[in-house]
């Protein structure tokens, strides 16, 4: 790789972690090209962009845009890595479990994921991960615990209006 195709690739990656405030770190060296392709075109579905890159020229991009924000990422940076990044917190969390469920093997490997701006490594924190809640599943929790109490006070309305309604039938 020229020095020229170096930079080129630093500046891809600089623009990549300032598009995303998530990304995954995988470890995908034990599996197969057509494995590689089938988790790519999972991803390209979900809208989940995956990219594979030096790990040098990672640490170097992520030294360039903000040496304390990305220090703890650095450690993971070892083997083959392949980098998940979305809009979404949860959603390569859920392409990998899937995947691994699909093809029955423990690969890729979660080496960690960079949310918001918290840090989760390891592999075994992938549960965690696939249980984030997104923005519009909060969302819809607030509007449904708001809704809650109108919907009761709707239905003892409708209640007791039905109860007078008998009564007065009865009578």
């Amino acid at each position: 790789m020229t020095t020229a195709q170096k930079t080129e690739a630093i500046e891809l990656l600089k623009e990549k972690f300032s598009q995303y405030s998530n990304f995954y770190i995988t470890n995908t060296e034990s599996l197969s090209v057509a494995q590689v392709s089938k988790l790519r075109r999972v991803c390209f579905e979900k809208n989940v962009e995956m990219k594979v890159a030096k790990n040098t020229l990672i640490k170097k991009a992520m030294q360039s845009l903000n040496d304390e924000k990305y220090a703890g990422i650095y450690d993971a940076l070892h083997g083959v890595t392949a980098l998940m990044f979305s809009d979404s917190p949860k959603e390569p969390a859920v392409i990998i479990s899937s995947f691994r469920s699909e093809e029955k093997n423990e690969k890729p490997l979660l080496k960690a994921a960079f949310i918001g701006e918290d840090i989760f490594m390891g592999n075994d924190q992938l549960d965690n991960l696939k249980n984030i809640k997104t923005k519009n599943e909060l969302i819809g929790e607030v509007i449904g615990l708001l809704q809650s109490p109108a919907r009761r006070v709707i239905a003892a309305l409708l209640h007791n209006a039905e109860k007078q309604g008998e009564t007065a039938s009865a009578e």
